[in-house]
């Protein structure tokens, strides 16, 4: 591959020391751009490929400095404060650079494959000591395979573990190529069902499960871990998780099943983004209700199932 490591992507943040994404400790490289737009999304900030700024408005001191440097007409001061046009902001992040008091909150950058390498390459001790290593999450990966690819070679040339989160939204041309390098792949089924899918995310299901099924037979030796958000009142009906059931239960690669509870840990993004959040009625369930849940799970597939990243017994 000629010139690798110097193609560019769109970062949206480096996380380190996670123990919830993978093996042992990790380092999380999430990306920017997403092709799915789930109603319950925690970070509405990786949706877009572009860097894009939040306003945290209640340290805004109305200078008018950020207005005056968007040479996108983007920022406007008005009566309440800022006002801010996401359509026409072009992500130069001119505003977040001139803010006296840091209420303009940029959200990614752009960094080349070895960039991100060196970056993540700093806590290799912590990998080889703890079994851990990098995981590639989003956004989505697949939207920028070439990067992600690079990233993982420049990797696993030191040794390093590799994992990718992936909602597996993609052309299987984008999927393939990034096999190699994974010891672990998470993949998310967000509904079983076509139709409610398409309603609750924007897209069928039907190019996610041929592409875990393709993954699975595929001649690779990674693990599968396979991961539902569960949203009360939304996708958690028991005739819905005895079909999710059927449709794991034969995964010849699959390590366990993975329920994530509902939370609401984005809702001050979606403020700072000047969005709204669409399910601000529905609660975090509680751990019996997971419990009962995994339960109806485990009894239609038999597989191992985790929740929130502790075995359920």
């Amino acid at each position: 591959m000629e010139n690798r490591g110097e193609t560019a992507g769109s970062v949206l943040r480096i996380e380190k020391s996670s123990i919830h994404d993978g093996d042992g400790l990790r380092t999380v490289l999430f990306l920017k751009g997403c092709p799915l737009r789930c109603l319950w999304c925690s970070t509405p900030e990786s949706q877009r490929m572009v860097p894009e700024r939040g306003l945290s408005r209640e340290k805004c001191l109305r200078c008018g400095r950020c207005v005056e440097q968007c040479p996108q007409g983007a920022l406007t001061m008005g009566e309440d404060g800022i006002n801010f046009d996401r359509n026409r902001c072009a992500g130069c992040l001119k505003c977040a650079s001139v803010c006296p008091s840091s209420a303009v909150v940029p959200y990614g950058k752009k960094m080349t494959a070895n960039e991100a390498v060196r970056e993540i390459a700093k806590d290799e001790i912590f990998y080889f000591h703890s079994g851990g290593g990098l995981t590639v999450s989003g956004g989505e990966p697949l939207d920028q395979s070439g990067f992600v690819r690079e990233v993982l070679a420049g990797c696993c040339e030191r040794g390093i573990d590799c994992a990718i989160e992936s909602s597996f939204f993609a052309p299987w041309e984008k999927i393939e190529p990034l096999l190699p390098y994974i010891s672990l792949l998470h993949v998310d089924i967000k509904h079983p069902d076509a139709e409610k899918h398409k309603k609750l995310i924007g897209v069928d299901n039907g190019l996610i499960l041929e592409n875990i099924r393709r993954a699975d037979g595929a001649p690779y030796d990674f693990g599968l871990v396979i991961r539902t958000p569960l949203i009360p009142g939304i996708n958690d009906g028991d005739e819905d998780i005895v079909k999710l059931a059927e449709i794991v239960k034969g995964l010849k690669k699959l390590r366990f099943m993975e329920f994530l509870a509902y939370h609401r840990l984005g809702t001050e993004t979606y403020k700072r983004l000047g969005l709204d959040y669409p399910l601000a009625e529905i609660k975090t369930p509680d751990a019996a209700y997971m419990r009962r849940k995994a339960a109806v799970f485990k009894s239609a597939a038999g597989v191992t199932v985790k929740i929130n990243g502790s075995i359920f017994e």
